[in-house]
Parts: structure tokens; sequence; C-alpha cells
């Protein structure tokens, strides 16, 4: 069974953020995760299907090869306050590509 996975993370070196999707590459999120921190990154938001909200970010489709750079940007990521059927949550914003990446966690 696939797993659908989105990390937002941050390389210090090259001063750069990604949110990054991976949709059946990994069977396991930490393995992900271990994935980006071996090339330098930092990871500062993980996420399953089940806890991410897309904001104005569609899913991608299943890709056993692949991982899936759904934005970037310079600089470290903006964190903000958005509003959605009546909560406010904590989201994440990066080159105006955002999602809430724990729909059980409202500010």
């Amino acid at each position: 069974m696939s797993q659908y996975f989105r990390i937002t993370a941050y390389h210090p070196t090259e001063d750069i953020s990604a949110i990054i999707d991976s949709n059946g590459m990994f069977e396991k999120l930490w393995q992900f995760s271990s994935f980006l921190i071996q090339k330098g990154f930092k990871i500062l938001e993980v996420s399953t299907d089940d806890k991410l909200i897309d904001v104005n970010i569609e899913k991608a489709e299943q890709d056993n090869e692949h991982i899936i750079l759904r934005a970037n940007d310079s600089g470290k990521p903006i964190y903000l306050d958005y509003e959605l059927r009546g909560a406010s949550y904590r989201a994440v914003q990066v080159n105006g590509k955002t999602y809430i990446p724990d729909r059980e966690v409202t500010v």
C-alpha cells in the first residue's frame, strides 16, 4: 500500500525551503525524512494524507520512483494563521503555496 507524505524542509547551507511530497516512493514517513536529512535538509513539518489540509496545493499522482517538489523559495518558510470553516489553523507557506500540516491542531 502506498503512502502519501508531505514534508516542509529547510536547507541552511543553501538558504532554501521546500514543500516536498512523496506518494509511493517511501513506505514509512521516517524513510522520507531520513532521505532529505541525508541531502542536508532540516525537517520542519511532516504530514500524512489523513492529517494535512491542502489550501492551494493539489495532491500529486502516485509515483513510486520520484519525490515531488511542490514549492521552493529562498529563505525559511512563512508560518501564518489560516481561517477555515470557523477554525484557525497554523499553516505553512513556501513561494505562495500553502497547506495546514495538522488538521487536529488549531490556534
